[in-house]
């Protein structure tokens, strides 16, 4: 009877209406992500990448807007022998990385959409009805959602900026390709979790706490509890090491067109970027089965046991 009455009497938190359910752990099951449609996605995901990296710079249609963004030609001799397929990328390093980085904010906007629906049927919680009436309501909010998520890509394009050149990236003579190369890892990488997850606050709200301790449990601890942020973590990781190793082909002494900055360490970041991308969905595709399997053996061991 005392126990009853310290039950009823125990007050209840306030649930905070209409949030983005970034504070719900959503941990464990792979089961509430479709992976069919995922992995179909996933697959047209990274070859519009491959369409954006190799073969959009090849397009004319923004015209006089790539002419301006035409620098200097690039310091490395010309007449050594590479392949036609290379001509148009190497070119004008500028205008390459211009064209990709207008095509990665397109194709990155509708990436992020697939992950922040998967995010949002995986964390909200409740009857069927509440929860279309909640993913009704958050999805009213999509201009100001997506407006933040931008404004938060571009203001991380500087500090990347900033990185590169402290890691040797011209400061002044190659500035605006440096800028380039920071924008297009920012895209990659900051855009679909700020539209997803929602950018960190400094508000002292239970929300804006549980949400910035979940970007330092995936981009500093990276630990990972869902497909969701497994794909997430890994495409941001991959996009970084990518980007890394591209830097490695200038540093040779071979003095071929495609060298030029910041070719290889861009390419390098898109082929890291589908590389994990595609590393994320085989993980994800793999704890899938795995959990499907132990729920057939211990539907077959209570069929036994009856």
């Amino acid at each position: 009877m005392t126990s009853s009455k310290k039950t009823k009497s125990k007050p209840q938190q306030p649930q905070q209406p209409h949030e983005v359910p970034k504070e719900r752990a959503l941990r464990g099951s792979t089961s509430s992500l479709p992976m069919v449609s995922y992995i179909s996605i996933v697959g047209v995901h990274t070859t519009l990448w491959s369409f954006v990296a190799l073969y959009l710079p090849r397009t004319n249609f923004l015209g006089d807007l790539a002419s301006f963004a035409q620098q200097a030609p690039p310091k490395t001799s010309q007449d050594r022998p590479q392949h036609p397929f290379l001509e148009a990328l190497t070119t004008d390093p500028t205008t390459t990385l211009l064209y990709i980085c207008l095509g990665a904010v397109v194709l990155q906007s509708w990436w992020a959409g697939w992950v922040r629906e998967w995010w949002l049927k995986m964390g909200v919680r409740g009857t069927e009805d509440e929860k279309r009436t909640e993913i009704a309501h958050l999805n009213s909010r999509k201009l100001s959602i997506s407006r933040d998520a931008w404004g938060a890509t571009f203001a991380t394009s500087l500090m990347i900026h900033f990185i590169l050149i402290l890691f040797g990236a011209p400061i002044t003579s190659l500035s605006l390709k440096t800028y380039f190369l920071a924008l297009l890892i920012s895209i990659m990488t900051v855009y679909s979790p700020a539209y997803s997850i929602g950018i960190p606050t400094l508000g002292n709200g239970s929300a804006a706490i549980v949400n910035r301790w979940t970007w330092v449990r995936l981009f500093a601890e990276f630990s990972i509890s869902n497909p969701i942020e497994r794909m997430l973590v890994y495409s941001a990781l991959g996009t970084v090491i990518g980007c890394w190793l591209g830097v490695i082909p200038i540093a040779l002494d071979w003095d071929r067109p495609w060298q030029a900055w910041p070719l290889t360490p861009a390419f390098g970041a898109i082929a890291g970027y589908i590389v994990s991308s595609i590393l994320a969905m085989t993980v994800n595709a793999v704890f899938q089965l795995a959990e499907e399997h132990t729920r057939t053996q211990q539907m077959l061991a209570e069929e036994k046991s009856k």
